[in-house]
């Protein structure tokens, strides 16, 4: 096993290293599946041509361009810098400070599983193109935690573990200090939450719209069965519908389950203090390590169907390359709120009743605020009905029946602006001696978001009013930061309560009005 020289230690630039001589067999394999569809071109022309040589010529083709990677990619770790140089013909070079690493994710897929090897990947805190990442691809498994340890070996740093010294690490090759401890973890049940989400819906429409293109449709509507149904009577049409809608969703509903089986299968969430480590996935396994430097808060997302189903979503608030990084996917809120808890609580804290912000109460905005929820809702729905009012009186004829939709979208719309209403709030908690100020805002029905920013965190603020909000004396607040969504909303704030609430977050930024 190779030895990493640490951050503090000042010797000779280490030599240039290659890739484990494994990776001859994963980068053929993984170009080959890249390239498939030009595979198929030249094995068709090569039919067409009558020179089945020409398949053999593109393989060997992809084949030779992936096994030059291994000769043109070499890295080092040197005690100030991590250097990457790759290219054959366009050579590249990449550098990166040591002091600026703040991430580092381990992956595994089900190949480099069989072979022993794993792709290591380092984040800095800072948007990169795909192109400029870095990666290394493969290492051997075995060297890469003791990799990992010494390049986050200054964030692990303390008066019991000082920088240098390597980090224990933990079963299934996390590396934490001595006071790790797990805040989360994937259970099998959580599968059920899966189909309330929109994954399973991203899987199927690329395939039914692919479909399509290539003329389902017409074969579809020109079958003897759709000219059967109809010839046939309204009730046979409207099971042909409601069949079909539940094939949809049986489809989705199985596409998602399978989805969030392979990405979050085992995930565990452990917390030193210092980095916040995850590991999840069946057949490509992935470990992150996140320097909580980085962490500005979490975001706890409920969707309406989540929501009804008593489940959540929750994400870390980060700043750098990944500003949304999931903790925990569809899980019951309970479990949401454990591990809420354990990650917003004081650096010794250890029980979730001493984390204060994720069991704080949120303000309500009023009587205004609810009142613009109801007009939203219902201002257009009343604006259609009095255009069919109009039409009727002037002789427009057309089915009663046709009034249904008004009534039945305008009662949809009302539980809607309800729930929009109850779902607003906010709350401002003081600095502590042991914890910072924080924010919290809450806001959205359809899909809805608790966010809770350190207000360190908050580099500026500003104070919308629309016309129609100068009109009521209302206000909408943004909270500007550099990590997460970047921008972070108190929505129809009465305007006297907006310069308390940016007072009480960040004292003195208001200045002089």
């Amino acid at each position: 096993m190779s030895s990493y020289p640490t951050e503090t230690e000042t010797e000779i630039e280490p030599p240039w290293l290659r890739l484990d001589k494994r990776m001859l067999l994963v980068h053929p394999v993984n170009e080959v599946v890249k390239f498939i569809p030009v595979l198929i071109g030249s094995v068709i022309l090569g039919t067409n041509t009558g020179n089945p040589l020409w398949g053999l010529i593109a393989l060997a083709a992809i084949v030779g361009f992936a096994v030059t990677r291994w000769f043109t990619t070499t890295y080092r770790v040197g005690s100030t810098h991590v250097e990457l140089r790759t290219g054959l013909i366009q050579r590249k070079k990449l550098s990166v400070p040591r002091s600026r690493i703040r991430s580092v994710d381990i992956e595994a897929d089900l190949l480099h599983r069989i072979l022993g090897l794993a792709v290591l990947a380092i984040g800095t805190g800072q948007h990169a193109d795909s192109g400029e990442k870095f990666k290394l691809d493969a290492l051997d498994a075995v060297v890469v935690p003791q990799l990992r340890s010494a390049l986050l070996a200054h964030t692990a740093a303390s008066p019991e573990s000082p920088a240098g010294q390597q980090v224990p690490t933990l079963r299934k090759d996390l590396p934490v200090s001595g006071n790790t401890r797990e805040i989360g973890h994937w259970q099998a049940s959580w599968v059920r939450y899966a189909p309330l989400s929109l994954t399973g819906f991203a899987i199927i429409a690329p395939i039914v719209g692919l479909a399509f293109q290539y003329g389902f449709d017409q074969i579809v509507f020109s079958s003897d069965a759709v000219h059967n149904i109809e010839d046939g009577s309204a009730v046979r049409i409207a099971v042909a519908i409601a069949l079909l809608v539940v094939a949809i969703v049986v489809i989705v509903s199985l596409a998602a389950c399978a989805r969030y089986l392979t990405t979050y299968f085992g995930l565990r969430v452990l917390h030193n203090d210092r980095t916040l480590h995850l590991r999840h996935g069946l057949f490509t396994t992935r470990q992150i390590t996140l320097d909580l430097a980085r962490f500005r808060g979490a975001t706890v997302n409920e969707p309406l169907l989540l929501r009804m189903a008593g489940a959540a979503e929750l994400e870390a608030i980060m700043t750098g390359q990944s500003p949304r990084q999931k903790i925990l996917p569809q899980a019951p809120r309970a479990a949401i709120e454990r591990t809420l808890a354990e990650l917003l609580a004081p650096p010794g804290a250890r029980h979730p009743d001493e984390a204060r912000v994720s069991t704080a109460p949120l303000v309500q905005h009023g009587p205004i605020a609810r009142r613009r929820r109801y007009t939203r809702a219902l201002g257009p729905i009343a604006i259609l009905a009095l255009l069919m009012l109009m039409n009727s009186l002037a002789g427009a004829e057309f089915s009663p029946w046709w009034w249904l939709l008004p009534t039945l979208t305008a009662l949809i719309a009302a539980a809607l602006a309800a729930d929009r209403y109850r779902g607003l709030g906010h709350a401002v908690l003081p600095a502590t001696d042991s914890s910072p100020a924080w924010l919290i805002t809450r806001s959205g029905s359809l899909d809805r978001d608790r966010d809770c920013l350190e207000a360190p965190g908050i580099i500026g603020w500003t104070v919308r009013q629309s016309f129609w909000q100068r009109r009521s004396n209302i206000a909408t607040v943004v909270a500007a930061t550099a990590a997460g969504k970047k921008r972070y909303l108190v929505v129809d704030i009465p305007l006297d309560q907006a310069w308390t609430l940016i007072e009480a977050a960040t004292p003195g930024r208001t200045g002089r009005r």
